[in-house]
């Protein structure tokens, strides 16, 4: 099943994801009127930064969270075509560009069928450049929240729940892209430390939202503070860079 988000808070408190994907953006080459996919678009404010490099171009922008396709379409306007639908399945009326997508491979179980439908949506030449959770990923803060996971009363709904995020590294992620028919493959990690402006709006909404949903909505507070007292405001990521190219 989908999973939904609160959109407007991770809209809110989503300054670690913007930085990074001004960062993303930074290798996407482009001249200004091409046809780009934003794969994962979120709330929209990312989308929104690779709209002021397409003065002439287009942007599709795709999520599968109901709230936050909502949000983005609100605020991207006529610039961009917003859809909902899952990446690991996406189909589209026309090829495009290139593709860009910032912190969301990592909640893609497969990432075999995600490479396989991005290059089938991608014009030859052109050129995928993404940024999502690497291995190693907030690991140390994880290990805090299965630590609280597996005490009462938290056990008995999490307890050896692993959770949905798929924290590839860069020699598999290379692999896979390779067999998906990518050409010119480079991929990397870095390190990212981040201090959130507000540790527990960012924790319960960016970090924590899956353990949540496992939980009956009366433990949802408590559970956030045990893990933010635990583990503290600093979240240390591991960044997985992705650069590849369609065979022109």
């Amino acid at each position: 099943m989908t999973r939904d988000w609160d959109a407007a808070t991770y809209d809110r408190v989503s300054e670690p994801q913007l930085e990074w994907a001004r960062s993303v953006l930074e290798r996407l080459p482009l001249r200004g009127d091409e046809t780009v996919l934003d794969a994962g678009c979120g709330s929209g404010r990312a989308t929104k930064l690779l709209l002021e490099r397409l003065p002439r171009g287009h942007v599709i922008a795709v999520d599968s969270a109901p709230s936050m396709v909502e949000r983005a379409r609100e605020a991207l306007g006529d610039r961009a075509t917003v859809l909902q639908a899952d990446l690991s399945a996406l189909t589209l009326p026309e090829r495009v560009d290139a593709i860009f997508s910032n912190a969301v491979f990592h909640w893609i179980a497969d990432h075999d069928r995600l490479f396989e439908r991005l290059l089938a949506v991608l014009e030859p030449g052109g050129r995928l450049i993404a940024q999502c959770g690497g291995a190693g990923n907030v690991a140390d803060f994880l290990a805090v929240a299965r630590a609280v996971s597996d005490q009462p009363p938290y056990a008995e709904h999490l307890a050896g729940w692993i959770g949905p995020w798929n924290f590839a590294d860069a020699e598999e992620t290379a692999a896979r892209l390779e067999r998906a028919g990518f050409t010119e493959v480079e991929t990397w990690l870095a390190s990212s430390s981040v201090v959130p402006a507000d540790p527990p709006s960012f924790i319960r909404t960016v970090c924590l939202g899956p353990h949540l949903e496992q939980l009956p909505d009366d433990l949802h507070a408590s559970y956030v503070e045990e893990v933010l007292a635990r583990s503290g405001p600093r979240l240390e990521y591991v960044r997985l860079n992705i650069a590849a190219r369609r065979h022109a």
